[in-house]
């Protein structure tokens, strides 16, 4: 655990506030939900929770699916981190920390669907070789929980009906399992 040396009291409501350069840095936002672990040392850690990483196991194997079917990379993100990733590349994405522009795609809750104009690729995570097809959000309980999507290496490609419709699938299935 890193030090950073800042102190702050509890309230009288037992409240404390997280820095604004931890909440930065860490990507923590207004309303983001946070897992509280203690330790025999009484130490007590906050830890951002990713409920779409409950279902890692799915995501993983949904992302297979989705690679076999259409032979290109594909991904599962929560809102901060590739979560799965399958296909050629998938160890240069795993657990990496999504793009700005990925993350506020994401908070749009807009699907993306490549142009094909290679100026305007987006990119999963910083320093990918590999550009987003089309990614679309998973959306449960009217929360952006992350996005699934497909990666090429052409730029300049344009996603068909059949890969639009199956990810968006993926998103509303991943959605709908964390609902239950």
């Amino acid at each position: 655990m890193k030090a950073t040396g800042i102190v702050r009291r509890i309230d009288e409501l037992g409240r404390v506030v997280i820095p604004k350069e931890i909440r930065r840095t860490q990507r923590i936002r207004r309303g983001d939900p946070l897992e509280i672990f203690t330790t025999g040392d009484g130490e007590v850690i906050f830890k951002k929770y990713s409920p779409i990483g409950e279902l890692q196991g799915v995501a993983a194997q949904y992302a297979d699916v989705l690679n076999k079917s259409f032979a290109l990379t594909s991904f599962v993100t929560d809102r901060d981190h590739i979560i799965a990733a399958s296909g050629s590349g998938r160890r240069d994405l795993s657990d990496r920390s999504i793009s700005q522009p990925l993350e506020k795609l994401m908070e749009s809750r807009k699907p993306y669907l490549s142009e094909g104009v290679a100026e305007q690729a987006l990119l999963p995570c910083e320093g990918s070789q590999r550009s987003i097809l089309c990614a679309w959000p998973i959306v449960a309980a009217g929360d952006v929980a992350g996005a699934v999507g497909l990666l090429t290496e052409d730029r300049t490609a344009t996603p068909d009906p059949a890969q639009q419709k199956a990810v968006s699938v993926a998103a509303a299935f991943l959605a709908k399992q964390m609902e239950e």
